[in-house]
């Protein structure tokens, strides 16, 4: 049901964490892949790796209209490239604001915009964005990252609006706590890191981060044929953090 072969696709952020894993899932699944990355230069064979800087508008114009050619076409577009950020409202400087919506939606817009006149010609045509469980639980230490990905919500569901007569499906996943590399350097920079995984592998009901694996799993799902009815969705792939409210358990 998940068949891709013959289906084209750009992924950015595909050179390491979520993004890797959703072109190598992608392409499992026979897909062409092109990754879109700032330093694509590791992206593994057969995939395709392209320079692309998503807060730049010139450089993702060139990106996409490149990725294109090689592949003959786009059919699916995973909005994946973001950066993270950590701290209250009152930690964060404007620039820094400035930056993360820069790069966390604006950029999917830039990406979006650009593959908009090739997934119009394509007969499955689908956009998945890369959102996040912070869109729609407040998570303490993560205004401004919970404030980017609350507008890619948004973002998704008003772009499957304005798209869905075209033929172009738009849905996002919403991650839980990924075992990323990102994530892997908050740990790293933590006081205790140790304390601190355990921390957030208790945060999520099902006890352990969620992996890279499991969120590109989801991703190709809703890039698929099989996803052919589903857009305005966000899929929450978080351990059953958003929805579950589990008692404490039980002492022995």
């Amino acid at each position: 049901m998940t068949d891709l072969s013959g289906l084209r696709a750009v992924v950015t952020g595909g050179a390491a964490g979520i993004g890797l894993a959703t072109a190598r899932a992608l392409t499992a699944q026979g897909a062409a892949v092109v990754v879109l990355d700032i330093e694509p230069a590791g992206v593994p064979r057969p995939l395709l790796g392209l320079k692309a800087d998503v807060s730049d508008d010139a450089s993702v114009r060139a990106a996409v209209e490149a990725a294109a050619t090689a592949l003959g076409g786009i059919d699916i577009l995973v909005n994946n490239a973001g950066i993270g950020a950590i701290g209250t409202v009152e930690d964060n400087p404007d620039e820094q604001w400035h930056r993360v919506l820069d790069v966390n939606v604006l950029g999917m817009v830039r990406t979006t915009r650009a593959a908009l006149p090739h997934l119009r010609r394509s007969a499955h045509a689908a956009v998945v964005n890369t959102c996040s469980i912070a869109a729609t639980a407040g998570l303490p230490q993560r205004a401004l990252y919970s404030a980017s990905k609350g507008a890619v919500l948004s973002l998704t569901l008003a772009m499957a609006a304005d798209h869905v007569r075209e033929g172009i499906r738009v849905n996002c996943v919403n991650p839980g706590t990924a075992d990323t590399p990102w994530v892997g350097r908050l740990l790293d920079a933590a006081d205790d890191p140790e304390a601190e995984r355990a921390a957030l592998n208790a945060r999520q009901p099902m006890g352990r981060l969620v992996t890279a694996d499991e969120v590109a799993a989801a991703i190709v799902y809703l890039a698929s044929p099989a996803a052919a009815s589903v857009t305005g969705t966000a899929l929450a792939v978080d351990g059953g953090m958003q929805g579950l409210r589990l008692r404490p358990a039980a002492q022995s």
